[in-house]
């Protein structure tokens, strides 16, 4: 029997509360630094495979094996202010927990999701692959540089920035826990990111 749905996050943010941020905002927050990097080539290119295989899957729609890429309890950031900020405080262009990135996937396969019709198609970038130590065991950072063109409807348009990964080290490999999205011109007007980025 499964997990009542007030504790399943593909059925309610019951984890999305001011602990839930507050650890969000302190984990994206200076830890990229010198003295944090992880030297280690392997687990470098351990980080970097991840990331490749993410982008892939999402340039080939395959959204549900890129979800299987995030731990249940999960976020994806795209602030809409340079420097990431405070979600709670500041403007994003967007903020999902699992239930919200599971619902964007299902209105996707519907067909209905109008700003996705015809559906984008993309090639991703990924570059400049960089891990770095927490406080917490078994838990890292990555940053990574990203480029993305997109073809929507006979219109090429670009996406620029930088990725910053909160990943839980597995047996498998790694698990997504946060995922936070810093486009360059995140203060202009983007005019309808409506993929993935």
């Amino acid at each position: 029997m499964g997990a009542p749905a007030e504790r399943d996050p593909s059925q309610s943010s019951y984890y999305i509360g001011d602990a839930f941020y507050r650890e969000l905002v302190e984990s994206f927050t200076d830890w990229d630094r010198d003295e944090l990097a992880i030297a280690d080539p392997g687990r470098r290119d351990a980080a970097r495979a991840f990331l490749e295989r993410e982008a892939r899957l999402l340039d080939r729609g395959r959204f549900e094996a890129w979800l299987a890429m995030f731990a249940p309890e999960c976020a994806y950031w795209v602030p809409g202010t340079p420097g990431g900020g405070d979600p709670r405080r500041e403007i994003t262009v967007a903020f999902h927990d699992r239930r919200q990135l599971e619902d964007r996937i299902y209105r996707l396969r519907t067909g209905y999701a109008w700003s996705q019709s015809p559906e984008s198609r993309t090639v991703r970038t990924v570059s400049n692959v960089e891990l770095f130590s927490t406080d917490r065991a078994g838990i890292v950072m990555a940053r990574s540089n990203f480029l993305i063109a997109e073809l929507l409807d006979g219109d090429l348009r670009h996406w620029a920035g930088w990725a910053g990964h909160r990943l839980e080290e597995t047996a498998d490999g790694f698990s997504i826990l946060a995922k936070q999205v810093n486009l360059i011109d995140c203060d202009r007007n983007l005019r309808n990111p409506s993929l993935m980025l």
